[in-house]
């Protein structure tokens, strides 16, 4: 089936807010399409955050999100808002309230969220790019579960001016495209200046995590790692498998309270509007203790710490991006806590740390796409990007 002939098959984008708004005549992204998650502010119309309360409960935005404008002036053109899960809480691309975007590279799998239609609108073509936000793996996970290409930069290296926060010491704007040199362009307009870094000389194998995940993403991440090695002076073998389930222990901890500090009021007078899972996630938040928060922070700075010793300024991280393929769709939230609790063992990391990491797609052992990801020094954006390009035209050529 030609989903890019069918839009509406795909429900990728929202029914209310902007629908299109033109890209300059000129620009590195001229005659390009993207679209843009629903907690990205346009001009005149209402950020709705995968929730019709919040919809109906706020007015329209007086300015359009800085990103968004960079990339109208940059020439793309803006086709629609994407759906996202409610408030940007979950990992599955499961909206209660508007549906789950169809992961068309595994139908009857969820696409993943919270940056759910941004992801399944570049899956299927609809759409040149798209832009998404990344707190605890919402760029990461849809990216690999739907086979794309998807980039979650340095914390604090692009504005979130105009974006609906949910915890900021977290939150980072993310997008995807299907290959990796256009990732790399539109990097170009909304990363800024290059930081000149040295070139990386050493990738560090973390054999651990890729032992811990699924057979079919295993496989082939192990496939893809001999032609990976040939883009760096070295390459040996780490462990951290061991201290990530502490590290997702904190990142829960942490997470959580923000989000209730800035969204608990409004939740008060609308807990009725959230759906099963999410709304147990902010009043987990409510719930979290001072000291709770204080052991959590001391675990960050103790990660944080320790990830900047292990990469220095030119070493690089290879690990699967999530530990399975794309789940079923429909699957009992009982069912889903602990995966997702497993997931956020490896997304957790980049979290924490605030650093730089790109999904790879990789065709998977079995019938879904896998994901392989390279981690990098903080601000080490267009290197990581640069090394994504590098390899992509070795996958091509060997049909990885």
């Amino acid at each position: 089936m030609n989903f890019a002939r069918d839009p509406g098959l795909i429900q990728a984008f929202c029914g209310h807010g902007a629908k299109y708004l033109p890209g300059s005549a000129d620009g590195p992204l001229s005659r390009m399409t993207f679209g843009a998650k629903d907690l990205f502010d346009v001009e005149g119309h209402v950020t709705g955050g995968g929730n019709p309360e919040w919809l109906a409960t706020h007015d329209p935005a007086i300015r359009t999100a800085p990103a968004i404008t960079a990339l109208l002036d940059a020439g793309a053109s803006l086709v629609g808002k994407t759906h996202t899960d409610e408030l940007a809480f979950s990992l599955n691309g499961e909206n209660v309230h508007y549906g789950t975007p169809i992961n068309c590279r595994a139908p009857n799998c969820i696409p993943g969220g919270s940056s759910s239609g941004s992801a399944a609108a570049v899956a299927a073509g609809l759409v040149d790019f798209a832009i998404g936000t990344d707190t605890g793996g919402s760029v990461r996970v849809p990216a690999s579960y739907c086979g794309i290409y998807g980039f979650r930069p340095s914390h604090g290296r692009i504005s979130l001016e105009g974006c609906l926060p949910l915890a900021p010491s977290f939150d980072t704007l993310g997008w995807f495209a299907d290959a990796a040199a256009l990732l790399a362009r539109i990097g170009a307009v909304l990363l800024g200046p290059s930081t000149v870094l040295p070139r990386f000389k050493e990738l560090l194998i973390d054999e651990s995590l890729i032992a811990a995940a699924n057979a079919d993403i295993a496989e082939p991440v192990r496939k893809a790692l001999p032609q990976l090695q040939t883009k760096f002076a070295a390459s040996r073998t780490i462990a951290i498998a061991h201290r990530v389930e502490r590290w997702a222990g904190a990142f829960g901890t942490l997470q959580a309270p923000e989000a209730w500090q800035i969204h608990g009021a409004w939740i008060e007078r609308h807990i009725a509007a959230l759906g099963p899972g999410i709304r147990e996630r902010f009043l987990r938040g409510a719930a979290i203790t001072a000291e709770e928060s204080r052991e959590a922070e001391s675990i960050r700075l103790e990660a944080r710490a320790q990830l900047s010793d292990l990469l220095g300024d030119e070493r690089v991280i290879v690990m699967p991006t999530t530990p399975c393929t794309a789940l079923p769709r429909g699957m009992a939230p009982e069912a889903l806590n602990p995966i997702r609790t497993r997931i956020l063992s490896y997304t957790c990391i980049s979290g924490l740390c605030g650093l730089p990491q790109i999904n790879i797609p990789l065709r998977g052992a079995g019938r879904h796409p896998a994901g392989l990801s390279l981690i990098g020094p903080r601000r080490s954006d267009y290197a990581l990007l640069d090394v994504a390009q590098d390899f992509e035209t070795q996958l091509i050529s060997r049909g990885v």
